[in-house]
C-alpha cells in the first residue's frame, strides 16, 4: 500500500490544480486579457513573477549550498560578498527593473480617449449607464441629460479608447472589468475617469469590487465589445422608445406602481429610482448580472425580490398573483 501513497497524493494535487488552471480563462479572468490596460498589467505580473522566481531560486540555491554542498563555517570575505551583492546590489537591480517597467506603462494607460464618453453611476445595487453625455454623473440619483440611458450593460467599440465617467449617489462602489482594465472607485460627490480600450470582441463580466452593502456580491454587469458600426447601431437602437405592445402586462405594470421607480420611454412610466427598462428584453442579464433575461426570471424577480437578491431596495410584490406577474414579465421581456 505504501508505494501507492505518492501516486494518490499526485492525483489529489492534479485534481486540485485543474480547476485553478481553468479559472485562468473566461469572461472575468485577468489572465484572459481583452484590453490594453489589462494586457499591460498582465505583462507586469509576469515580469514581477519572473523576478520573484529568480530571487527565490537564488535564496534556495544559497541555502542548499551552505547546508548540503559546503556545510560548516565560511570566511568573513564570503559573508561580506553575500551581504553586499545578495543583500544590496541584487535587490536594487531587480526592484529598479520592476519600477522601470511599471513607470513606462503609465503614459500609455493614462492617454487621452479617442472614442465615446459614457457616464456610469454605481447605485445600490446596480449600475446606471448613460451613453454620449457631455456632462458628468451627479451625486443625485440621476445622470446628465443629452445621453441615452440604460442599465447594467455597457457596450464598447473595439479598438477605441472610451472614457468612463464614474460617480455614485449613495456609497463608494468600485467599477472593475478584470479582462479589460483595473479597478476605479465610484465615489459620492466626485467624478473619477477611467479609459477602457478593449482589444477584442466578446462579452466580459464586470463587478463591484468595493463592499457596498448586503447585495454587494450580486452587483455585477456585462461589458459587450462590438465593432464601431455595431456600437453605433446599438446606441441608435437604445435611443429609440420602447417597442410598446398592446399587452395586459402594460396596464398591470402601471397599475401596481412600477412606473414610480422605473422608466419605459414611450409610455407614461418615467421613474428615476430604479433601472431604465425601455429595452430590458434586449439585455443579457436581469438584476445586475444575476439572472438571464427570461419571462420566468422576470416574474420571479418581481414576486420574490427579497429572496432572489437580498438587500436590494426594490420591494417584493408577494401579493401579486402569479398570473399578473407573468403578464408584466411577458410585456417587459418583449421590450427590445
Amino acid at each position: 500500500m505504501t508505494p501507492r501513497l505518492p501516486r494518490r497524493r499526485a492525483a489529489c494535487l492534479l485534481a486540485t490544480a485543474l480547476p485553478s488552471l481553468a479559472a485562468c480563462n473566461g469572461p472575468q479572468s485577468t489572465f484572459n486579457s481583452a484590453g490594453a490596460e489589462a494586457g499591460s498589467v498582465l505583462t507586469l505580473f509576469w515580469v514581477m513573477l519572473a523576478g520573484a522566481a529568480l530571487i527565490w531560486l537564488i535564496v534556495v540555491g544559497i541555502s542548499v549550498y551552505v547546508t548540503k554542498v559546503r556545510p560548516g563555517a565560511h570566511s568573513d570575505r564570503t559573508g561580506v560578498h553575500l551581504i553586499v551583492w545578495g543583500g544590496c546590489v541584487f535587490p536594487v537591480v531587480v526592484l529598479g527593473v520592476l519600477l522601470y517597467v511599471g513607470l513606462t506603462m503609465m503614459p500609455g494607460l493614462r492617454g487621452a480617449a479617442d472614442g465615446a464618453k459614457i457616464a456610469v453611476s454605481g447605485e445600490r445595487f446596480w449600475w446606471r449607464v448613460n451613453y454620449g453625455v457631455e456632462g458628468t454623473p451627479g451625486v443625485a440619483k440621476s445622470l446628465p441629460g443629452g445621453g441615452v440611458e440604460s442599465a447594467n450593460e455597457l457596450y464598447l467599440p473595439v479598438g477605441k479608447r472610451t472614457e468612463i465617467l464614474l460617480g455614485s449617489p449613495d456609497v463608494i462602489h468600485s467599477f472593475w472589468v478584470p479582462a479589460i482594465a483595473g479597478k476605479t472607485d465610484a465615489i459620492p460627490g466626485r467624478v473619477n475617469r477611467l479609459v477602457l480600450a478593449p482589444t477584442r470582441l466578446g462579452v466580459f463580466n464586470g463587478v463591484c469590487a468595493e463592499f457596498c452593502g448586503d447585495a454587494h456580491a450580486q452587483m455585477g454587469f456585462r461589458v459587450v465589445v462590438v465593432s464601431e458600426a455595431d456600437y453605433a447601431a446599438r446606441i441608435a437602437a437604445e435611443a429609440e422608445p420602447a417597442a410598446v405592445i398592446d399587452h395586459p402586462g402594460r396596464a398591470l405594470f402601471m397599475g401596481n406602481g412600477c412606473n414610480a421607480c422605473h422608466a419605459v420611454r414611450g409610455t407614461e412610466a418615467a421613474g428615476r429610482v430604479g433601472p431604465d427598462l425601455t429595452h430590458l428584453g434586449s439585455r443579457k442579464t436581469l438584476g445586475a448580472g444575476l439572472l438571464p433575461v427570461t419571462a420566468e426570471n422576470i416574474s420571479r424577480f418581481i414576486r420574490e425580490t427579497d429572496h432572489t437578491k437580498p438587500g436590494v431596495e426594490m420591494p417584493a410584490f408577494h401579493t401579486l398573483s402569479e398570473a399578473d406577474a407573468a403578464a408584466i414579465a411577458a410585456w417587459l421581456g418583449a421590450l427590445t
